[in-house]
């Protein structure tokens, strides 16, 4: 059963200038697993924007109730390609209040545009 949907887009450029503006807003949005390849190397701007896009559509999915930590959801990314949400605290505890068992995710950035969607299933 779906308990809930949530979608979302960045401007990828507004989103650099906010990160730009507000270098603190990183270590409030990503956990440093989020900011890395397993290179080592750092994720670039239009990543990190699909990411919190899809920190923004779970937050939908769950109903957007006030204090969510945006560190208690991570966006990994498997071997095979595929997106996969990882929660944890606050945003555990509201899924498990909701029912919610499985995540199901999408990601896009293209033409200057990332996007998120994110079905929340119990």
């Amino acid at each position: 059963m779906i308990i809930g949907v949530g979608i979302d887009v960045a401007e990828i450029d507004r989103f650099a200038e906010v990160m730009e503006r507000t270098p603190s807003m990183v270590d409030r949005l990503f956990v440093e697993q989020e900011l890395y390849l397993p290179s080592g190397e750092r994720r670039g701007i239009a990543s990190l924007a699909v990411r919190f896009a899809a920190k923004e559509a779970l937050a939908k999915a769950l109903g957007a109730p006030g204090g969510l930590r945006w560190t208690d959801a991570e966006v990994v990314t498997e071997d095979s390609g595929r997106p996969r949400l990882i929660v944890r605290g606050t945003v555990a505890a509201r899924a498990t209040e909701l029912g919610v068992r499985n995540w199901h995710v999408s990601l896009s950035h293209d033409a200057g545009v990332a996007s998120a969607v994110v079905i929340a299933e119990g």
